[in-house]
């Protein structure tokens, strides 16, 4: 070895000595309650036992990919929005040169300020004073996020980042509106997936919990991704902690009448006398029907049986490839017959309804096509659960129906059937931070259990959907909004126009629901032409709806007067605490308050009444 290479050795040596020094000394500045809790050298071996335990979850799951198939990504393509990101950037100032500057400039402002508040900093320090954060986000709300220089960087200069780009979005000039919507939300995504939360060496309420469990809560973490993995889809509650018929849908019932797309259930009466007009209520055929009667104490359907309504409801089936040709025709046909069942088993001469969201939707249509035959007397009522018939302001879903969606839509849909974990990928899109990335969090870094939560069992017990019938839908509804316009639909032959109908409506909607928007919920007045009443619930899409009085919860807003907007609507309403439910039994009876004896036909599976079997019966327990 040259006396060069000595002096060169030596130098290397030098500086990694000194880069090593350097490093100590930013990480104890920086990292001061992280450096003092670093595992020593005694604890290596328990810290490479979870490598290994890492290791062999991983190459185990590995195997079992090679070995068996499976279930598909339930996201969206990532090359669309890897383009689509491509393009946004191409676009938008963040590729202009001088935007650049000022946010490299502006970044250094932040650092700066920041770090003299720390006592660290180049400048004039005030250290000795809490620090004062330019900006405040809830999820970096816990002390840990302040508590220590590095962290208060890394989530400032990241919602600082994430303003920088949300107000890109706004400023990029000659861009559609529905382009603009679908950047925005390409934008969001993206932020709320690059939050340092969601990454363990950047969250410190991860790195503590790292460094106290050795690693534990990673190795349950990992268990945890790779039976979502598995079995395609994000959990939200403890596996097994709910089954049907026993703590959750359990209301007593039977089914009375059957096809091949639905079961009909009859709810045993409590009362000894009913209202003779039959409540039938038609849930999403997107999702299970027990959303209404998750449990006893905030169950509709039990609370309707309990104020004296002879209660039925539609269990849809899960779609097969034997559902492959079902269209909007299909779903109307057996709007009609179910209505008509219960119309000749218990021989009334008219049925009060219910339709949630989308099959909301489907009623109104059923009403139109009745009213065109002139056979609408058979309905008494109708009421609508956050449900659109007019898509121009329909929300964040609009973003999923343009001609590269619909595609996609179609290309996912194997054997005639889109598979439901596909739509539950996508409405957990819409509400990425509460329904991926906290779970993301507390499941995956922090090695947390899931909650025993009945709503989240419903959330995740996903429906697939006849692919040419949701097709339509969103073609001829969300994007192409011809429900509203007079005879440019029709169904079993029979032209749709909305105006024809007289059937008195309640119509609720919620005032923060983000599937379908208030604004959006409200425009059904504009169409319908019999006596309505609307009704503004606090809370969201499911939340506004399940609420029980008991609860105590939320409030509604009623205005009698006739109002062209909801800014109308909501300017002269008079707020109301609690339930909006008492409101409508209210009204239900108003409509027609006889009373009959609750027997024969009434209570379902009595000795001459051959039923098919218990509630909640087995189409809803379908896969």
């Amino acid at each position: 070895m040259t006396d060069n290479q000595n002096d060169f050795g030596a130098l290397i040596n030098q500086m990694l000595a000194f880069q090593g020094e350097a490093t100590q000394r930013w990480f104890t500045q920086m990292l001061p309650e992280t450096a003092k809790k670093l595992p020593n050298p005694g604890e290596m071996a328990e810290w490479m036992d979870v490598a290994r335990k890492l290791q062999a979850l991983w190459l185990e799951f590995q195997e079992q990919r090679v070995a068996t198939q499976l279930p598909p990504n339930p996201f969206a393509d990532p090359a669309k929005w890897l383009n689509m990101a491509g393009q946004f950037y191409h676009q938008s100032p963040l590729s202009d040169p001088q935007h650049q500057e000022k946010l490299w400039a502006d970044s250094l402002a932040l650092w700066e300020s920041l770090l003299n508040q720390y006592g660290i900093g180049p400048g004039e320090t005030e250290a000795g004073h809490s620090p004062r954060l330019p900006r405040e986000d809830r999820r970096f709300a816990d002390e840990k996020w302040r508590s220590q220089p590095f962290f208060a960087l890394v989530h400032q200069t990241y919602l600082m980042i994430a303003e920088e780009l949300e107000a890109m979005v706004d400023s990029i000039e000659g861009l559609p509106d529905d382009r603009r919507e679908q950047m925005r939300f390409a934008t969001r995504v993206l932020i709320e997936a690059l939050s340092p939360a969601n990454f363990p060496l950047t969250n410190p309420a991860v790195l503590e919990r790292t460094l106290e469990t050795k690693g534990d809560n990673l190795v349950k973490g990992l268990q945890h991704l790779l039976s979502d993995l598995k079995r395609g889809q994000l959990t939200h509650t403890t596996p097994g902690a709910f089954t049907l018929g026993e703590n959750v849908a359990v209301t007593p019932g039977e089914v009375v009448y059957q096809t091949p797309l639905f079961q009909l259930i009859q709810y045993t009466p409590v009362t000894d006398k009913v209202l003779e007009t039959p409540l039938l209520i038609f849930p999403p055929w997107i999702n299970r029907y027990y959303i209404l009667d998750l449990n006893p104490k905030k169950s509709f359907i039990r609370w309707a049986v309990e104020q004296g309504l002879t209660v039925f409801v539609v269990s849809w089936k899960s779609a097969d490839a034997s559902m492959a040709d079902l269209t909007q025709d299909d779903y109307i046909r057996a709007q009609i017959e179910a209505i008509e069942h219960v119309r000749t088993r218990l021989k009334v001469p008219s049925v009060h309804t219910i339709g949630y969201c989308v099959a909301g939707t489907t009623l109104a249509a059923t009403l139109a096509v009745l009213a065109r035959r002139e056979e609408d007397a058979r309905i008494a009522s109708a009421t609508f659960f956050t449900a659109q018939v007019d898509f121009e302001k329909a929300g964040d879903l609009r973003l999923f129906v343009d001609d590269v969606q619909l595609k996609l839509v179609e290309q996912l849909s194997g054997d005639g059937y889109l598979d439901g974990r596909y739509l539950a990928a996508t409405f957990n899109l819409l509400r990425g931070r509460e329904l991926i990335w906290n779970y993301v969090v507390n499941n995956y870094l922090m090695g947390e259990e899931y909650p025993a939560f009945d709503l989240l069992f419903w959330n995740s017990d996903t429906t697939n959907l006849p692919a040419r019938w949701h097709k339509e839908y969103l073609r001829d509804l969300y994007r192409d909004n011809k429900l509203v316009v007079p005879d440019a639909l029709s169904a079993d032959g029979t032209p749709i126009d909305l105006t024809r109908i007289t059937t008195p409506a309640y119509i609720q909607a919620g005032r923060e629901d983000h599937i379908s928007p208030p604004d959006s919920v409200f425009r059904m007045t504009r169409h319908l032409r019999g006596p309505m009443r609307f009704v503004l619930a606090g809370s969201g899409h499911i939340a506004g709806v399940v609420n029980p009085p008991a609860a105590a919860k939320y409030q509604y807003w009623i205005n009698d007067k006739t109002c062209a907007s909801i800014d109308q609507f909501i300017e002269g309403a008079t707020e109301h605490p609690g339930s909006w439910w008492p409101d409508w039994i209210e009204w239900i009876r108003a409509l027609g308050p006889k009373t009959v004896a609750a027997r024969g036909k009434r209570k379902p599976g009595g000795k001459t009444d051959h039923t098919i079997e218990s509630a909640p019966g087995s189409y809803v327990k379908t896969r």
